[in-house]
């Protein structure tokens, strides 16, 4: 039974959707880092300084203060500044996918029909060239 579940496994970890789904996984996780980068590093400080130099990650609404008494007690607070950034982070990613699809979908597109080039005879109903006069086949005029 063991033997049987194992040769079924092996079957289905070594189908090409599998591979191809872990290496889409995989390419998705890393450029998720990638993403989350741009965002951090390369979009949100200019935009911070365009907004009165604010680094929107320190951006937080306090809930309740820290305690210095023991035990001591951490502040409660909304960090809606990290939301800002995720919710950028998510439009950038879902930007890029949505490029990605649209491109993938044009390439499966399938080209626009050619132009006729034959016609076919009222009479015997055979093919014959588009700027034929006189059918080959049963030698009436077209």
């Amino acid at each position: 039974m063991f033997s049987s579940m194992l040769k079924e496994f092996k079957e289905f970890a070594v189908k090409g959707n599998v591979i191809d789904m872990a290496v889409g996984i995989i390419i998705g996780a890393a450029f998720g880092g990638v993403v989350t980068s741009l965002v951090k590093d390369v979009i949100m400080p200019p935009i911070g300084l365009l907004v009165g130099k604010m680094d929107f990650s320190k951006l937080v609404i306090t809930l309740k203060d820290a305690t210095d008494t023991i035990p001591v007690v951490p502040a409660v607070t909304l960090n809606y500044g990290v939301f800002i950034n995720a919710v950028i982070n998510f439009v950038i990613v879902a930007f890029a996918v949505f490029m990605l699809v649209k491109q993938i979908n044009r390439l499966k597109r399938a080209p626009a029909p050619s132009a006729p080039t034959t016609k076919e005879c009222p009479q015997c109903l055979s093919k014959i060239a588009l700027n034929a006069k006189k059918c080959a086949f049963c030698t009436s005029q077209v």
